[in-house]
């Protein structure tokens, strides 16, 4: 089941005053921000307008999904009281949003969470952009919202490979260590006494990481939605990101300067919050201000005549294509994927099998196939198309120091799980720094996605034998902005049932 993160936000200058709300809707398994709303609402509270932000954002992720699951987070600490039963609604205003609200989704499918205000700002910057737009007598609009662009995530700069578990979990014992369980300089930034800061009070703010902005990923660009309010989705940013994040590129550069004190701060900050998130049981997923993360969504091809027949096909031997199981199991992955509507691009090893697996699933995505030459599968010598009882047969020696150590060979000069797992690292941090913060689906062999997940999880080199891989199957590593990175999924058939 698909879930999605909301959060929402309201305000009023005035209380009661003229008033607006902003809500975003994201994919919790990958980060990224699929639609964004706001509105200016007129005369209002608050309060009014935060229960506005989630009913419009609750029904932004129905659009998108309405079996979906659906976790909500808001400053707000009065609505998550009330939305979750333990305080009572009083205020007759607030009555029929919060009974709204609850129908959209089944009860059951939605949670909420209480967060700082430094934590909400995105929705906050969308707030004040509906509410800037009603003073001039104007609808919100997506196309000229920088609202996404203008929240600077705090990124600290890895100091190993994206996805390096060994490297991730040093710095994040080292900033526990250093951590001294004051407030952060985000959260004291965000602490104003009124309801929700202007947008020029958030630029101010968030000065000194300004510079990160350009990075995410997220474009400023879209339509706005019907009435008075608006909504901008996934796609819409996308059509629009080219120029907006040039844009945001000049912004940051003029502003990195005058905050390079704020910025050392923030990666401090960024460090400890990242650190607890690691020792926080409670902590579901990444810390928001890392920024949406690289994913990679792991395909093996479908089945070849070789599949089932469990003989050593790798990158050494006779390049079969895909059966006519195979194919069918790529047209399945496709059709899942595409219901899916998060995968942004598509690359693939360059043997037959992988390359046809993707252009079956690309077409049902209507985008291209970029071949990488990382991808492909190890090459396993004079192995390539015999079985593992043949193997042992004819080669037992070979066999038991292969099976012993990840520096030897194949017989015939094949390829080690050592080499391997040095290409597949080099390609994993060219691909990570191409596609930061986007979802790019990885058409690759067994050995390929298993080393993916052992390095991700910093296993050792003998965890590839204990991992089963069935043929069209799907996993997925998402990897941050500090190093670290989340196994997601791994071997997942059920779009083939």
């Amino acid at each position: 089941m698909r879930e999605f993160i909301v959060e929402a936000d309201g305000g009023s200058r005035g209380n009661p005053g003229p008033a607006g709300y902003g809500a975003v809707v994201g994919d919790a398994a990958t980060g990224e921000t699929l639609v964004e709303a706001a509105e200016y609402i007129g005369v209002a509270t608050n309060n009014v307008a935060e229960y506005r932000g989630l009913l419009a954002g609750l029904r932004a992720a129905h659009e998108l999904d309405p079996e979906a699951r659906v976790h909500v987070r808001m400053d707000s600490k009065l609505v998550v009281e009330q939305m979750t039963g333990r305080w009572k609604i009083k205020h007759p205003a607030m009555k029929p949003l919060a009974a709204q609200a609850a129908r959209v989704f089944p009860p059951e499918r939605v949670t909420y969470e209480w967060i700082p205000r430094a934590q909400n700002k995105h929705a906050d910057r969308l707030a004040n952009e509906a509410m800037d737009a009603g003073k001039r007598g104007e609808a919100w609009s997506a196309a000229t919202s920088r609202a996404a662009l203008d929240t600077p995530p705090a990124r600290p700069e890895p100091a190993g490979p994206p996805g390096d578990a060994a490297a991730g979990a040093a710095r994040a014992r080292a900033a526990l260590a250093s951590a001294s369980g004051g407030p952060t300089a985000a959260e004291v930034a965000g602490a104003g006494s009124g309801g929700v800061r202007t947008e020029a009070d958030a630029r101010a703010a968030g000065a000194g990481a300004a510079s990160g902005a350009a990075g995410t990923g997220v474009a400023s660009g879209g339509v706005a939605g019907a009435g008075s309010g608006g909504v901008r989705t996934e796609a819409d940013a996308r059509a629009a990101g080219a120029g907006a994040a040039s844009g945001a590129a000049g912004t940051g550069a003029a502003a990195e300067g005058a905050g390079a004190a704020e910025a050392a701060g923030a990666k401090a900050d960024a460090d400890v919050r990242a650190a607890r998130a690691v020792a926080t049981p409670s902590a579901g997923w990444a810390p928001a201000d890392l920024g949406p993360p690289a994913t990679f969504v792991l395909l093996r091809h479908g089945e070849t005549p070789l599949t089932p027949q469990k003989r050593f096909s790798g990158s050494g031997g006779s390049d079969p294509s895909l059966s006519g199981v195979g194919r069918e199991q790529a047209e399945k992955a496709g059709e899942f994927l595409a219901r899916r509507g998060t995968v942004q691009a598509v690359v693939a090893s360059p043997l037959a099998r992988t390359r046809e697996t993707a252009g079956i699933v690309a077409a049902r995505l209507g985008l291209d196939v970029t071949v990488e030459e990382g991808l492909r599968e190890t090459d396993f010598g004079a192995w390539e198309g015999l079985t593992f009882g043949e193997v042992r047969e004819r080669h037992p020696d070979d066999l038991n120091a292969w099976l012993s150590s990840p520096d030897a060979e194949p017989t015939g000069g094949g390829e080690s799980f050592a080499a391997t797992a040095a290409r597949v690292a080099a390609t994993r941090d060219r691909l990570t720094a191409e596609y930061r913060g986007r979802t790019v689906l990885l058409v690759t062999h067994v050995t390929p996605i298993k080393t993916f997940i052992r390095l991700a999880l910093g296993a050792p080199p003998e965890a590839l034998f204990r991992m089963e891989l069935s043929a069209a199957s799907l996993s997925a590593v998402a990897y941050y902005a500090d190093g670290n990175a989340s196994v997601r999924l791994f071997n997942d058939t059920s779009h083939l049932r």
